[in-house]
């Protein structure tokens, strides 16, 4: 016997942690090459654990189990094998790709602030946003790039981008539990009780900034991850557009969501596009 079986259990974990916590991730990753898929399953199933520490463990010593989760992740990575299977699947993509130990620290310090930060100003919010998603960005594209450096850091600055434009969309979609389960409002300088036009048109004018430098390395992607992203980059600019025709009140009374006809529509647009090579 091997240990791949061991292996290819962990991956499966990962794989359901996304497909159960995001279906539109999910959709989007069955979408690049199958040499890429699992790799970005395993690096979602680790964010997301991570996230629910600090979200959703309520009952439980947050900051503890934080601080072993990240004890226990480089533990992981540098004995290459771990009997938690989301972080042994981690693990293994970290090392495989070769990933930079600094962007998982970046990631923790931004998990750690969600349990004692709930408010920002713009320097922390700039931080929070890089550590929480715009590194995911950035773990991801050490995936699509297979070892390409030069390639790896022309893409930087759109896969940063990316990873913004999603974590902010999300924010303003969920600013309304945000607040009221979490006691948190991201955005620097905005009063939940007073938010008003101009502070959604000046979050909603950052988020086209980040959508703008994204498409145009979207573009420049390998084609084994182009279609991909390209599908989540339009299911999120989808999303976008729904919000911006809202007014701020009703973002502050209910959760704007993309119906999953829609969803398919997205997809389908896309793989025309992509059958005619007009994602180029």
């Amino acid at each position: 016997m091997t240990i791949d079986l061991f292996h290819r259990v962990s991956g499966e974990c990962s794989r359901q942690v996304t497909l159960c916590y995001s279906t539109s991730f999910s959709s989007a990753i069955r979408l690049l090459h199958k040499d890429l898929r699992q790799p970005v399953f395993n690096i979602y199933g680790f964010v997301r654990f991570a996230d629910e520490i600090v979200d959703t463990f309520h009952q439980h010593d947050k900051q503890d189990l934080l601080e072993q989760f990240q004890k226990e992740t480089f533990d992981a990575i540098e004995r290459g094998i771990s009997l938690n299977p989301i972080l042994n699947s981690f693990q293994k993509t970290v090392n495989q790709f070769r990933i930079d130990h600094d962007l998982i620290r970046a990631f923790f310090n931004s998990m750690e602030s969600d349990l004692t930060q709930n408010h920002y100003d713009r320097q922390g919010y700039d931080e929070y946003i890089y550590g929480s998603a715009e590194v995911v960005g950035l773990m991801c594209l050490f995936v699509f790039c297979e070892g390409n450096k030069d390639l790896y850091e022309s893409l930087k600055g759109p896969a940063k981008a990316l990873g913004a434009a999603f974590q902010k969309v999300n924010f303003l979609r969920d600013m309304r539990a945000d607040f009221f389960d979490l006691s948190r409002m991201y955005f620097p300088g905005c009063d939940f009780h007073n938010f008003t036009e101009s502070d959604k048109q000046r979050i909603q004018e950052d988020i086209e900034k980040d959508f703008e430098i994204a498409y145009k390395g979207i573009l420049k992607l390998p084609l084994k991850a182009r279609f991909g992203v390209y599908v989540a980059y339009k299911y999120y600019g989808s999303l976008f557009r729904k919000i911006k025709q809202i007014e701020p009140q009703r973002i502050l009374q209910q959760r704007v969501r993309i119906p999953n006809y829609h969803k398919a529509y997205i997809v389908l647009r896309a793989s025309v596009k992509n059958g005619l090579r007009l994602i180029e």
